[in-house]
């Protein structure tokens, strides 16, 4: 397998989002192997190799020919090194996502936005695609869809949810007959669950905002993609997501998030 992957009123759950390859028989096959090296996870794709640059926490730097994605980025990671963003995804609106400083460091009049609502509503650089959860948009030759991330029980009070649902966004991104899950805070939610065809899923795994490492991995076993990486993890212990897996038929792969 591929050894490449503040609060507001709890809302109903947005149905499930399970999005299928775009195109009958675009989707190429899938490769046995993929490299990795320390911080740099790299995937062949039919488009060229993109990879997958681990920064810190829950940001991350994509590459592919000569765009940029940027996820999320934080202060307190070193963004230096990588080239301002073409695309900028933005999860939520916690500050280890949604932090000014950071943004303005990566970005230039010319880079396009994706985030939720609440979001742009916070954010005083342009959005330019606000996406609820199951919109898409195609953005320099990635599609992109918004997947549900939010809490099921977790919360800083009783009653209340460190995320909301519909809030906040995960990520599908579909870039040259891969498909890679980008699943921001969540804990393990049936929309999750449900998901198909996933090339390479990055999943979050910290408490108490998020879901302990064996809850994580039950999670992915249930959605079954090729490769699963463990991000958003300060803290975890991450031998036990890889127990949880094993005799699954995913494989994990680690990346350094924390300079490890």
């Amino acid at each position: 397998m591929l050894p490449l992957l503040l609060a507001c009123s709890p809302g109903t759950p947005p149905p499930p989002v399970a999005p299928e390859p775009v195109g009958e028989g675009s989707v190429a096959p899938v490769p046995r192997a993929a490299t990795a090296d320390g911080r740099a996870l790299r995937v062949p794709t039919d488009a060229g190799e993109l990879t997958v640059h681990a920064v810190h926490h829950g940001t991350m730097v994509l590459s592919l020919g000569s765009t940029t994605v940027w996820v999320d980025p934080w202060s307190q990671g070193d963004l230096t090194g990588h080239p301002p963003a073409d695309v900028l995804l933005i999860t939520d609106i916690h500050p280890d996502h949604l932090d000014a400083d950071a943004i303005a460091k990566v970005t230039t009049d010319s880079t396009i936005v994706v985030a939720p609502k609440a979001v742009d509503d916070a954010l005083e650089h342009p959005v330019a695609h606000v996406l609820a959860n199951g919109e898409s948009v195609t953005v320099a030759g990635i599609g992109i869809t918004a997947t549900p991330m939010y809490n099921l029980v977790r919360g800083p009070e009783e009653g209340g949810l460190f995320h909301d649902p519909g809030r906040g966004n995960g990520y599908l991104l579909e870039v040259g007959g891969r498909r890679l899950y980008i699943a921001g805070d969540t804990e393990c939610t049936p929309e999750m669950k449900a998901l198909k065809q996933i090339d390479v899923a990055f999943v979050p795994m910290n408490l108490p905002y998020t879901m302990p490492p064996d809850e994580a991995a039950a999670c992915v076993a249930a959605f079954a993609p090729r490769l699963a990486v463990p991000y958003h993890y300060r803290g975890s212990d991450l031998a036990v997501f890889d127990a949880g897996l094993v005799g699954t038929g995913v494989d994990v792969q680690r990346l350094a998030f924390y300079g490890e």
